[in-house]
């Protein structure tokens, strides 16, 4: 098969400043290469890189994309500009487009909107009824499926397929647990939708000095951030304690080697509507970390309470105390933590890109036949 793959306007490819989508369809792309299929990958332009090259069987073709703007409406605006130029790069004898755009869904031709499938990686705020002569909606997890359905008709939703997030990265390491060490950890955006001033509150509570957080992550407003003032406050909130902020690691080698040293990661999201799946988890649990996650519907899929992690309820009042609790739980009870961190592995089985990208590859082929 001939793919296309249109990323979007904001971050490059490979994801050298992050980006879980981009490092998840980056990954299938390899993967797609190697069970012998053709790939184009459109993607923003990045310094350094060429606008065309094929790297390891992939055909990039880069187009002028842009940082990411503080407004939302502008945001839309710049993703039109840049989709306007990605899908005159479509070769017409592809057999399969896969869209991370707003916009390409709608510009595409009738008889590429057939060969489209769209990526809806975040909740859908009623555009799902202007993609629907497209050829599938991609959710990545079961409350974004849910949410599709719920703006289109229903002769529809044979459309809407649940397919989760890959790892970005096979992880054939043997865990040695003997070597991890009192870190608590979190990965991501430094932003308040992710809810890390529960975190730290949660930690500084604990009155420790032998374990240290460490919050790893871009905080900078065209990096997805929440800026510097909302980093002061995060500093602040930490006082003393041994709280450590490390800057962005986008290479994914080095932030392994931090997953692997550390023994609990911690993700307290509070997006109600933003957040959907949830890798930097996935990629913590498949280190071997003992992963506490909010109570938000989309980590159900992979991780269940007191089986392989534990999820505390972000909506109560006393959501420091409870997480607070979890943490002591975790530290004073070795076995509890070694045990959810060893179920948690299964994940590098059940998310791996060889698994998902078959599931991929067997809805590409059904949407030819259609």
């Amino acid at each position: 098969m001939k793919i296309t793959i249109v990323q979007g306007a904001f971050f490059p490819v490979p994801p050298l400043l992050g980006g879980a989508v981009e490092k998840m369809w980056y990954g299938l792309a390899k993967e797609f290469v190697n069970q012998g299929h053709e790939v184009n990958y459109i993607s923003k332009s990045y310094e350094g890189y060429s606008n065309i090259e094929n790297e390891g069987g992939i055909n990039h073709v880069r187009v002028g994309g842009y940082k990411v703007p503080s407004s939302g409406i502008v945001l839309k605006i710049l993703d039109l500009f840049y989709t306007l130029k990605a899908v005159r790069k479509i070769s017409k004898s592809t057999d399969i487009i896969v869209s991370n755009t707003f916009w390409l869904p709608i510009l595409l031709s009738a008889k590429q909107k057939k060969k489209c499938m769209i990526d809806v990686a975040r909740m859908p705020k009623g555009q799902m009824k202007f993609y629907t002569n497209n050829g599938r909606l991609r959710a990545n997890s079961s409350p974004v499926a849910k949410a599709i359905k719920n703006e289109i008709k229903n002769e529809y939703f044979d459309k809407v397929v649940m397919i989760p997030n890959t790892l970005p990265f096979r992880n054939t390491k043997a865990i040695d647990f003997s070597k991890k060490e009192n870190i608590i950890l979190y990965t991501g955006r430094i932003h308040p939708e992710k809810g890390l001033d529960i975190l730290v509150q949660s930690f500084t509570s604990l009155k420790t000095n032998n374990w240290q957080l460490l919050i790893v992550g871009p905080y900078s407003t065209e990096t997805g951030g929440g800026g510097k003032a909302y980093l002061d406050e995060l500093k602040q909130l930490a006082g003393n304690s041994n709280v450590r902020f490390l800057e962005p690691v986008f290479d994914i080698d080095k932030l392994n080697e931090i997953y692997f040293k550390s023994s609990v990661f911690v993700y307290p999201s509070v997006a109600e509507q933003g957040e959907t799946f949830g890798v930097s988890p996935l990629e913590a649990m498949s280190w071997g970390c003992a992963t506490i996650v909010s109570n938000l519907e989309c980590f159900k899929d992979f991780l269940i309470h007191n089986k392989n992690g534990l999820c505390f309820d972000h909506r109560k009042e006393d959501r420091v105390e409870i997480l607070n609790q979890y943490l002591k739980d975790l530290i004073e009870d070795p076995k509890l933590l070694n045990d959810l961190a060893k179920a948690g592995l299964k994940v590098n089985e059940t998310h791996s890109n060889e698994k998902l990208a078959v599931e991929f590859l067997n809805e590409f082929e059904a949407m030819k036949i259609q």
